[in-house]
């Protein structure tokens, strides 16, 4: 048993760690530029960029994190994985969606219906995707493993499924009942957050392949010729979603989905081939490394945290063109309510009970 956790302990990727605190950073600074600052995406110089990778590169994360080399799956581990993400990802949601309408908004009754009618949940929705997206997981992985079958077939086929689902989202004339396009949102995909797991599952499912295929994956990644081409086809397809638009209809996300899924890779790829200045013998890889570990506490305690300075955004909205100092703005402010909410968890988790229950430790 000893033998195998430091065979786990080596193993494990400390600037990944530093990767998913720099991508929690992005989502604070995000939440911060439109809750705190109140600016419109289409106005700011940053959030348009920003918003294209943000999420997924935190789902990709999950996926490679969710893959368990090794792992024989049966009816008990099957069992004991799930009660333990229900636990882990469902009570610190409920305890503190709760809290924070108890304290933050003037009508207590009224945010809830209203947070609860949302997809997004009044931002909670993150750990409620996550968790429908493990569960899916789990049990595709119990079934793969009763399955004779090549090892890349079945979870090519989840992919293809997923992506199915994701192109759902983004053709509302086809899909009504996905959007609501020109009626009433579907009440079901509504309060139970689905859409926004058809959004970003393929992110989820793609970081689970490159951990699968590791090996295949880094010879990849180290070719001349991969990352070229990747830089390439990043910025025709981030500049046509920006700037261009010269795709319509039914084919105007394919230049979007390429741009999500080229900047996420560019961003993994940045982190770990600079893992050295990420690692634990640098006060930045520390530092994003710690961030990295607490990102269940920062997620759930950062909107109780959100200042109101409408007349930042106001500037940003009136003077466009400031992305160094619009993305900085936002990034400084994130990092002041990050070093909150770690304080915050460190006297929560004073107590055994709230370390469990809260924070899933």
């Amino acid at each position: 048993m000893l033998e195998a956790k430091i065979t786990e302990k080596k193993q494990r990727l400390h600037w990944l760690d530093a990767l998913r605190g720099f991508t929690m950073i992005l989502v604070v600074a995000n939440h911060v530029a439109q809750q705190a600052f109140f600016q419109l995406p289409k106005l700011s110089s940053s959030l348009p960029f920003l918003l294209l990778f943000r999420m997924p590169l935190f789902f990709f994360i999950s996926g490679f994190l969710a893959y368990k080399a090794g792992l024989v799956w049966n009816v008990r581990v099957l069992r004991d994985l799930s009660l333990k993400k229900i636990r882990v990802q469902l009570v610190p949601t409920v305890v503190f969606f709760t809290l924070f309408m108890a304290l933050i908004p003037a009508h207590f009754w009224e945010s809830v219906l209203e947070g609860l009618h949302s997809s997004m949940k009044s931002g909670y929705w993150f750990t409620l995707v996550l968790l429908y997206m493990l569960l899916i997981y789990y049990v595709f992985c119990y079934i793969e493993s009763k399955l004779r079958l090549p090892s890349w077939l079945p979870i090519t086929i989840l992919l293809i499924i997923s992506l199915l689902c994701y192109e759902t989202c983004y053709l509302p004339r086809t899909f009504s009942w996905a959007q609501g396009y020109k009626g009433t949102p579907n009440e079901f995909m509504c309060y139970s957050s689905v859409v926004e797991l058809f959004r970003y599952f393929p992110f989820f499912l793609y970081g689970n392949i490159v951990h699968r295929y590791w090996s295949q994956t880094q010879r990849i990644m180290d070719s001349r010729w991969f990352f070229p081409v990747l830089i390439v086809i990043v910025i025709l397809s981030t500049m046509d979603v920006l700037k261009w638009h010269t795709l319509r209809m039914e084919w105007t996300n394919i230049p979007r989905t390429l741009a999500m899924f080229c900047l996420l890779t560019i961003a993994f790829m940045y982190f770990r081939h600079y893992q050295d200045y990420f690692s634990q013998q640098t006060w930045i890889g520390r530092s994003l490394q710690y961030i990295g570990r607490r990102t269940l506490d920062i997620y759930v305690l950062h909107f109780f945290f959100m200042p109101n300075l409408p007349d930042i955004g106001t500037f940003f909205n009136e003077h466009k063109h400031n992305f160094v100092i619009d993305t900085t703005m936002s990034v400084v402010v994130a990092l002041l309510i990050i070093g909150f909410c770690i304080i915050t968890s460190n006297i929560l988790r004073i107590s055994p009970f709230f370390k469990k229950y809260l924070f899933g430790r």
